[in-house]
């Protein structure tokens, strides 16, 4: 037996031994750990096996032996042993996608299809559909290929090859090709349109090239030579372009040629339900009566008619408009707040009374709202998740938790957070609340918040609004003559009190302040700028961020919702959302923000900011003193 043969026969036996053979203490395990990392890296099979023999009852070794497999595919004997002994670990679903990628790209479809499991992986689907009709079932592979066709994204390269066969069977037709093509389009991927237009018949593809050119340049769609009967989905598609950069052209180009060209009922129903929308978002008096125009209405339509109105300060409309909500979406609060304002401004105050007064139990920003009317005070349920016995300690000795507690300690963040999202993905409600708690016992404060959201338990306020970093808070809060309650709200919303939190865009730390930002403030402060790093400091960053929000504060007249909105979206669309010479309620500005993003924002700034203050044992603030009228500039 030659020595590949006696390691290769050695890794085997490891990945078989049960756990219970004497192992190395745990500091020595984790350096071990570390050392055979570099062993992986480095290729060195026998230093990566000496290292591995204390390693066998250590959390990490799942994933250690991960990344050594993943470096050995073509061994089918190692992945099948490992897929076998540690199948309930996140390690084997993520082995088993990599192993079956490179069995598809040798070719070896019989072992795919014995190997395959099911998942949310749109690449394995494409190779187990193309699997599928190599091995004979071409019918059934070519109409999951139909269905996969069917999307506005682009697919990975692994779905070439089923893609391929599609396009040159009888399963493709024009209308395939037209419908994914459109569907491109109105995800504004030109280049991958362009890709589909090569493939259809040269007639087509001409007629293809003038969509391209219209939604390139949407003016284009004034031209008279578009206003046919024939051209009815592009005029659609055209007037939905113009729309973006000029509304008026739009709804004017529409209005006056959608009865000659009748583009089909999908197609301009798109049309009406965009236009309207765009009217609401761009604050325009003219949405409401735009609204009626949209058939089938869907929730976004729904709820921006309601918007539309409050636009208007046309309570008749609002209530009507909130007459077609469906029965679940009026019992929510936001919806039961505006219900009540509406009874209240059309002269039916007992009804609205008594709505308030049952908002008013609610503890959410529209409760807080309801209750600052009926002078009721603020929800302040505080029902903490109660443990008995051992639950937290059995649940962190669970090899899944110990696996995350070990990634912990290493300072991989990461790595540790998706193993978390693993394990509690397997949880019950009632044990989702032992892992939050469990999570707040590690002062894991982000991972306990999700966690307990995850559980749908709402009312363990000490779990949800953490107080960490309470001296940095005040302090700063003091020295810019901020309510320290609205700097946790602000730091609850941005982080979740995680410090080392870093947005897809690159904000960081409690506060979520850019690094460019942070530059700016530093001179500002007439200090040096350390770099991007420094923001995960609390110091730092809590010290920028209200620094920051303070300024927001002073640009926007002390109004604390327009600083918020501007702390999100930045101060120069706030300025766009201004009411033009006149002033509005600041509740119906805060719902009518165009971005859906911003709006969540405010709200739960605030709404925090008012838990913060009871937390705080304060309860000096009330949302109604923080919610001036709106004026413009």
């Amino acid at each position: 037996m030659n020595i590949n043969q006696v390691a290769k026969s050695l890794l085997i036996s490891l990945i078989f031994l049960p756990c219970a053979v004497l192992s190395n203490t745990l500091e020595q395990q984790r350096s071990d750990f570390l050392q055979a990392e570099q062993a992986v890296t480095q290729g060195n099979e026998a230093g990566f096996l000496q290292l591995s023999t204390g390693l066998l009852d250590y959390p990490l070794y799942p994933y250690l032996q991960y990344q050594w497999l993943s470096n050995h595919l073509p061994d089918a004997d190692k992945i099948t042993a490992f897929l076998a002994n540690y199948k309930d670990s996140r390690y084997a679903k993520l082995l088993r996608a990599k192993w079956l990628d490179y069995l598809a790209g040798q070719q070896r479809w019989n072992e795919f299809l014995q190997h395959y499991q099911p998942s949310d992986n749109t690449a394995l689907a494409c190779q187990f559909q193309w699997a599928n009709y190599q091995a004979g079932a071409a019918t059934p592979a070519l109409n999951e290929a139909k269905r996969l066709w069917a999307t506005g994204e682009s697919l990975p390269r692994q779905c070439d090859a089923l893609l391929s066969a599609l396009l040159a069977s009888p399963v493709m037709t024009p209308e395939l090709m037209w419908q994914r093509f459109e569907l491109v389009l109105k995800k504004d991927d030109v280049a991958l349109a362009t890709r589909i237009q090569r493939l259809m018949p040269k007639a087509n593809q001409s007629v293809a090239d003038v969509w391209l050119q219209v939604h390139k340049n949407p003016a284009l769609i004034q031209n008279s030579s578009f206003w046919q009967p024939a051209m009815g989905r592009l005029f659609a598609h055209g007037v939905l372009r113009m729309a973006k950069s000029n509304l008026d052209g739009a709804l004017a180009l529409w209005d006056n040629n959608k009865a000659a060209v009748n583009p089909d009922h999908e197609a301009a129903q798109q049309v009406e339900r965009g236009l309207a929308l765009a009217l609401a978002r761009n604050r325009d008096f003219r949405a409401y009566e735009r609204f009626n125009y949209v058939l089938n209405a869907d929730e976004e339509v729904r709820e921006w008619k309601i918007r539309a109105a409050l636009l208007e300060q046309n309570w008749r409309h609002v209530s009507s408009a909130l007459a077609g909500l469906t029965a679940t979406e009026q019992q929510l609060p936001k919806w039961q707040y505006w219900q009540a304002r509406a009874l209240a401004e059309t002269g039916n105050a007992p009804q609205a009374q008594m709505l308030f007064n049952k908002l008013a139990l609610d503890r959410s920003f529209y409760g807080f709202l309801a209750a600052d009317i009926v002078s009721q005070p603020y929800q302040a349920a505080d029902k903490p998740v109660l443990l008995t016995g051992n639950e937290l300690t059995a649940l962190g000795d669970e090899a899944d938790f110990k696996v995350v507690q070990e990634l912990n300690f290493l300072h991989r963040d990461l790595e540790a957070k998706r193993q978390w999202s693993f394990a509690t993905k397997k949880l019950s409600k009632e044990r989702l609340l032992i892992a939050a708690k469990l999570a707040q016992s590690w002062q894991w404060d982000q991972i306990a918040i999700i966690t307990l959201v995850q559980a749908d338990y709402w009312d363990d306020l000490a779990l949800r609004f953490p107080v960490t970093y309470t001296s940095q808070v005040q302090s700063n809060a003091n020295l810019q003559q901020l309510d320290p309650a609205l700097v946790f709200g602000l730091m609850r919303q941005e982080s979740m009190l995680d410090k080392n939190a870093e947005s897809p865009v690159g904000a960081r730390g409690l506060m979520q302040i850019m690094p460019e930002t942070g530059r700016q403030i530093a001179r500002k402060l007439n200090e040096p700028w350390q770099s991007a790093s420094s923001l995960f400091e609390p110091d730092t960053n809590i010290k920028y961020g209200t620094f920051y929000y303070k300024q927001m504060l002073n640009r926007f007249n002390g109004n604390f919702a327009l600083a918020a909105a501007a702390y999100n979206a930045g101060p120069n669309r706030v300025d766009k959302w201004l009411p033009s010479g006149q002033w509005m309620p600041a509740d119906i500005w805060i719902e009518t923000i165009p971005f859906k993003e911003t709006r969540k924002y405010v709200t739960s700034v605030l709404s925090y900011a008012m838990i913060y203050s009871q937390r705080l044992q304060q309860n000096t603030l009330k949302i109604k003193n923080l919610l001036p009228n709106v004026q413009s500039g």
